[in-house]
């Protein structure tokens, strides 16, 4: 199994997660959900290794779920997946698969578990301040 992310190159926590995978020596498949979209049984599989639900998933700032009703608790799970496919900015990301399990990787910290090999070297931000250290 290979490592992948489910990346937003539009996204800070999401470029600095991509940069911890490299850091570690790998070199994920990336892939761009919001230019390739979202199947129904992908999200579900992905939620399920995640221990995620929909809701649990749901990008609720700098996306349209307010606007479309999703932030009311009465919308069902079904109703979020058919909108996380309809509008794939809906998805919190990144969501990184490795063979060491799956998760939803905010903050960029939670990627740590899922790396094969332990960072040798610290990672930084964009803006060129440490975001992770090793020990």
């Amino acid at each position: 199994m290979t490592t992948v992310i489910h990346h937003n190159p539009d996204c800070g926590t999401s470029r600095n997660v991509l940069a911890v995978i490299r850091a570690s020596g790998t070199e994920p498949v990336v892939i761009e959900y919001l230019k390739t979209g979202w199947t129904r049984p992908q999200l579900q599989a992905l939620f399920a290794a995640a221990d995620l639900t929909p809701r649990s998933a749901l990008r609720t700032s700098k996306s349209p779920a307010e606007e479309l009703g999703l932030l009311d608790p009465a919308v069902s799970d079904d109703q979020l997946l058919d909108a996380m496919v309809a509008h794939p900015i809906l998805v919190n990301r990144p969501i990184v698969c490795t063979p060491r399990g799956v998760a939803l990787c905010r903050p960029s910290e939670a990627v740590l578990p899922l790396l094969e090999k332990p960072l040798t070297e610290t990672v930084y931000k964009e803006d060129g301040s440490p975001l992770i250290t090793p020990n």
